[in-house]
């Protein structure tokens, strides 16, 4: 079976995005003319958890016995959703196109803690995980759908693909795109386009937490949020008193 792997960006990248989290990179990309990084149904089931790294996908598509048969059961390195694990490296995530499907259990505890013995640093699945109570306790970060006790082709599906563009949560996955995910929920981040995100969002926090407090203090929104050109002096001063800490 010839699955391709994926190129991997700079770790600098993936950890700069990570840092900016998922709303502004979110914004950000909007400015920039992409409307639609985020992948909307899959939600955070580890609070507080964040995440960022380069996309594996994994492709789902609507069960046809003549394409699928009893072969994969007798046979489990006919099972895709495993070969998408066996790529995983440090820091990747794994991207789902599971359909939105809320009856088949993409994978299990045994599939999960394989991933997280390999390095792999979070799923986000449009569909559903199952052994929940297992698969907690391993402190991924989970975005997904929801939970079911079927395994993954129990029912209507059937692994399709590995690293292949996918649909996730209404939003088109490159192999290799930087999904930024915390839990305002998870951004595909053209690996083209990392650069300029981060360049362009770290303007933006620059200021912000300066802007944080006055508001705090009941300064005026439209003064300090975004921040006017006539409060840049103010936030100028300031900043010389507090500067960035780096790294």
């Amino acid at each position: 079976m010839d699955i391709k792997d994926i190129t991997r960006p700079p770790a600098d990248i993936v950890a700069a995005l990570r840092e900016i989290g998922a709303a502004t990179a979110s914004s950000t990309l909007a400015g920039m003319g992409i409307r639609n990084a985020h992948m909307t149904g899959p939600v955070c089931w580890n609070e507080g958890k964040s995440a960022a790294g380069p996309a594996l996908t994994l492709q789902f598509m609507p069960k046809r016995e003549d394409l699928y048969g009893e072969g994969e059961y007798n046979d489990p390195e006919k099972q895709l959703h495993r070969h998408v694990l066996y790529k995983v490296q440090p820091g990747d995530m794994v991207v789902v196109d599971a359909r939105g499907d809320l009856t088949a259990g993409v994978f299990g505890d045994m599939m999960m803690t394989y991933f997280k013995g390999r390095g792999g640093a979070g799923l986000v699945i449009d569909g559903c995980i199952r052994d929940y109570t297992n698969a907690k306790v391993l402190g991924l970060g989970l975005w997904i759908r929801g939970l079911t006790p079927n395994f993954h082709t129990q029912t209507g599906l059937m692994p399709f693909a590995v690293n292949v563009p996918i649909a996730c949560g209404g939003v088109t996955v490159m192999p290799g795109d930087i999904v930024v995910a915390d839990d305002d929920g998870a951004v595909c981040v053209p690996v083209a386009l990392a650069a300029e995100v981060i360049e362009r969002a770290s303007k933006h926090h620059e200021w912000e937490a300066f802007s944080r407090m006055k508001l705090l203090e009941g300064a005026p929104l439209q003064r300090y949020y975004p921040l006017h050109d006539d409060a840049r002096p103010e936030y100028e001063a300031w900043r010389k008193l507090n500067p960035i800490k780096k790294g």
